[in-house]
């Protein structure tokens, strides 16, 4: 008797992944809530939980290119499945060392390395597997939600959180992350994914190295392509030295205040609840461009210096629900602009070149931000400080108002940054002046079921 192959396709498929990622982000945004908490108790540094994240982020970055490669020649759903694997493994990692009361600082630097090697290969997959699956009408949709479950994770996740460790602890939270990994696991199984094949023609023996250039190739020869990519290499920058310091600045604020904390976080949630919820409903605008480059200038303008500027937690919320709100419009356009323009085939190559070079601004900046908070803007932003006599009027004085500093100046610098890009016309007409890939060939590539 033969086995029997996924039923579930096309939206009804999607949507079944949705929840299982929707369960694991969400876990995993509670961890990452607890364990914050417990970083910044056991260090009281901005510098230790900077590093928390570059220790993610650089491997995660560092090796797109290979996993792009491996990606278009590897099952798509298998890559999905493992990536999530490798994630849950890291998690009961920390939790047997939190449970035997060993878990120190370096641990997370080596773990979260770790899930970042392997979490490198579940955005070109999934991004991959979207193009196969549904027609390029709903991608604005398909990111709408994606978005929105990303952001209903970080609604529920500091609540839920900041609940639970009252009651089961942070083993449990842990505990329900590992369950969480599980559940996205188990969401693939029933779903087909179909498998892009190329034509005889192009199915030309290629090395690895070869392959995991071709996607900085593929961008290199489109400008327009690289120019978005190159805004979001600016705002990532920028975003990157900022948001390390979130929980040191609200918390040096507020005495320690995790309810507060958690409230501004939550913020940032509903902010992308509505974002994602009015992408997947209108599915972004016409000229998807727009959606990336004024939603850069606003989310800047009107959410980092809001949320500089501010000196309660009314507006600190209100600035991360404002910033939020405009990022599934950025990313769902920006997506969508992609998911139409390369090839499905070649989408794990290109996409992986495409995040490298958006993120890899990411640990630079991480890198540099807990020692410039650490060792120059907090101490110069308290009284007699010296930078208090040059923004104390605007700010005031007094602890973490130096990265209250840092976020007004990367508002502005960062609304600067989007509005600039349509100077260049291969940027602002990218979607004119480039094809759709369906309308270059539709002859030598097929799809077929696996």
């Amino acid at each position: 008797m033969e086995p029997k192959t996924p039923t579930l396709s096309g939206m009804r498929g999607f949507t079944v992944i949705w929840l299982g990622q929707f369960t694991s982000m969400l876990g995993s945004s509670m961890t990452n809530f607890a364990l914050t908490i417990w970083a910044w108790e056991k260090t009281g540094t901005a510098t230790a939980l900077a590093l928390t994240g570059l220790a993610f982020v650089l491997p995660n970055i560092l090796v797109y290119p290979v996993a792009g490669a491996l990606v278009d020649r590897w099952n798509r759903k298998l890559v999905m499945m493992l990536s999530d694997l490798a994630a849950g493994i890291g998690t009961i990692a920390i939790l047997l060392l939190y449970s035997s009361d060993m878990l120190q600082i370096w641990h997370l630097y080596i773990i979260f390395t770790f899930m970042g090697l392997f979490q490198s290969f579940q955005f070109p997959a999934y991004s991959a597997a979207v193009s196969t699956m549904m027609d390029k009408e709903q991608y604005g949709r398909a990111s709408g939600m994606l978005s929105l479950a990303q952001s209903a994770s970080g609604i529920f996740a500091p609540v839920a959180a900041g609940v639970l460790i009252g009651v089961v602890g942070t083993s449990g939270i842990l505990l329900f992350d590992i369950a969480s990994f599980i559940i996205a696991i188990g969401s693939l199984l029933p779903v087909h994914i179909p498998q892009p094949v190329v034509s005889a023609e192009k199915q030309e023996k290629s090395s690895l190295l070869q392959d995991s250039l071709f996607g900085f190739k593929y961008i290199l020869a489109r400008k327009g392509l690289l120019g978005l990519q190159l805004a979001f290499f600016l705002i990532n920058f920028t975003g990157s030295l900022i948001f390390p310091l979130l929980a040191p600045m609200i918390l040096s604020q507020t005495n320690n205040n995790t309810v507060t904390l958690g409230t501004v976080n939550s913020a940032f949630g509903v902010g992308g609840v509505v974002g994602g919820l009015l992408l997947s409903a209108w599915g972004g605008p016409k000229k998807k461009v727009h959606g990336v480059l004024l939603g850069m200038t606003l989310s800047s303008l009107l959410g980092y210096t809001v949320m500089g500027l501010a000196g309660s937690p009314l507006f600190w919320a209100l600035g991360a629900f404002i910033m939020m709100s405009f990022n599934p419009i950025i990313n769902g356009s920006n997506q969508a602009i992609w998911q139409s323009k390369v090839p499905p085939e070649m989408q794990g190559r290109v996409f992986s070149a495409r995040a490298f070079i958006a993120l890899i601004s990411q640990p630079i900046a991480m890198a540099v931000t807990g020692p410039l908070a650490d060792g120059f803007l907090l101490p110069g932003m308290m009284e007699g400080g010296s930078l208090a006599p040059i923004f104390g009027w605007l700010i005031g004085v007094g602890p973490g108002k130096g990265i209250s500093l840092l976020y007004l100046m990367m508002g502005v610098i960062s609304a600067v940054f989007g509005l600039s890009a349509y100077m260049f016309k291969e940027v602002r007409d990218v979607e004119s002046l480039l094809p759709d890939h369906d309308a270059i060939d539709t002859s030598s590539t097929v799809v077929v079921e696996v």
